[in-house]
């Protein structure tokens, strides 16, 4: 399918700045449903490199992403999927696809030793604003719910200037944010 060069900055809210951010700014009123199925190794060999491997359902269709460091951000590998295809891979059959097989085969890692480990659903609202995407994400995953701003931009700056913007606009506390599949893993450990 396709590879790029990802580059967003995240920021984790409480229920109410994103409620906040979601009244301040035009934002389609309904969000779009989406599921990210989350894979690993059972040694985390992708998490040792910095990789990331999901399988994202949206608008019934499936896309197969892996996600590895880049030095302009991140490096994404996409394949699409039949809906039979990402049910193989869910139940533990995972199929070889062109552009995230070669890139695994880069790490060293084979598809065969790839596990599924769980999912974890968001409800997404999109807007082009300045230049850049300004995303809310409400997400609920084993028991926990949060809230996420993140920004898409073509340069770091661009991203960077709008996180910042909006954080002070919108007097949005600065948090630590980890990914998504990090804080799904993390959830797993959790008691």
């Amino acid at each position: 399918m396709t590879q790029e060069i990802e580059i967003e900055y995240k920021n984790l809210l409480t229920k109410d700045e994103y409620n906040r951010l979601l009244h301040a700014f035009p934002f389609p009123e309904t969000g779009t449903r989406q599921t990210n199925y989350y894979f690993e190794t059972s040694d985390f060999s992708l998490k040792a490199k910095g990789a990331a491997l999901r399988i994202r359902e949206k608008n019934e269709k499936y896309v197969l992403t892996l996600k590895e460091p880049h030095p302009d951000g991140l490096l994404e590998s996409h394949d699409s999927l039949t809906a039979a295809e990402a049910e193989s891979w869910i139940t533990g059959m995972p199929i070889e696809k062109e552009q995230v097989s070669n890139q695994l085969k880069y790490l060293g890692i084979k598809v065969n030793d790839l596990i599924y480990y769980g999912s974890l659903q968001t409800e997404r609202h999109e807007l082009k604003h300045q230049g850049t995407l300004l995303v809310l994400d409400y997400s609920t995953y084993n028991g926990i719910s949060d809230y996420e701003l993140e920004i898409e931009a073509g340069s770091r700056t661009d991203g960077l200037n709008m996180l910042h913007t909006i954080l002070d606009d919108y007097a949005v506390t600065k948090k630590q944010t980890p990914n998504k599949i990090k804080r799904f893993f993390t959830s797993l450990t959790l008691d």
